[in-house]
């Protein structure tokens, strides 16, 4: 399975910067000095921090080559780290220690969450937007689509590769060393060009851990096309061609 396609996943920039938008409007912080975006891809949410606090010293972090030969493109200016979430290790504490659409991809949260904080000065934030919808029309098509004997448990647990938890698990590891925490949810409903539109916004992302599971392109071409029926029938295109897909998400704001 190929790295990740920075031109996939930018097709649908604007909707994915929404949810990082909403959370940068919510930190409470007012100058803090040094900020990492943690899984920032090709710098999109890294580039609306730095709009909030254009005079912090901005890092980003993210274990694609591919996504951050862009991020460089746009902003050598500033520091890019690629190493993956689980094995960073950072040196000093950062006021803002920001991670948009990212932690759902590293397991033990209840580990891995308090870690984080710690990496937050006193005073900071620890600031974090993930998916929540893994009980979707989407996802339940693609568990169907994985399910079929085809593939000779080949896909089995590939559903399982999103580690996302209650709201309440993330209270519970964060409330005893955080000063305060914030935690909501929204649901974005999005209009999407089509089932198949559906299909190119997955592929970018969830549909990543079954494909890598597959061993040639003409595999997960089929494992494409049967996930696009299933789409089809709980995505239905209205007289303009167009469908409403609803994104639900969690937000976690703590603060040290």
């Amino acid at each position: 399975m190929p790295d990740w396609d920075p031109k996939l996943y930018l097709k649908f920039s604007d909707q994915r910067a929404r949810p990082a938008s909403d959370l940068i409007a919510q930190i409470r912080l007012d100058k803090p000095m040094r900020l990492i975006d943690l899984g920032c891809g090709t710098g999109n949410s890294t580039e609306q921090l730095h709009a909030r606090w254009p005079k912090a010293q901005i890092t980003g972090l993210d274990s694609s080559a591919a996504m951050l030969a862009r991020a460089k493109q746009n902003h050598a200016e500033w520091k890019w780290i690629e190493c993956s979430i689980e094995n960073w290790l950072p040196e000093n504490c950062y006021d803002l220690v920001f991670s948009n659409a990212a932690l759902h991809w590293v397991p033990d949260h209840s580990l891995l969450f308090p870690r984080l904080l710690e990496s937050v000065a006193p005073g900071g934030a620890l600031a974090v937007q993930m998916p929540y919808n893994f009980h979707s029309p989407a996802h339940l098509a693609m568990k169907k689509v994985a399910a079929d004997p085809r593939w000779s448990g080949t896909l089995e647990g590939a559903s399982e590769r999103a580690h996302v938890e209650a709201m309440s698990f993330y209270y519970d590891a964060l409330r005893k060393t955080a000063t305060a925490v914030n935690i909501w949810e929204t649901v974005y409903l999005q209009t999407m060009d089509g089932p198949r539109a559906v299909l190119d916004w997955v592929r970018g992302t969830a549909m990543r851990g079954y494909l890598e599971r597959l061993p040639d392109d003409e595999l997960r071409n089929v494992f494409e096309e049967m996930c696009l029926r299933e789409f089809a029938k709980s995505y239905v295109a209205d007289d303009q061609g167009k469908v409403l897909f609803p994104y639900r998400r969690m937000f976690i704001i703590a603060y040290r």
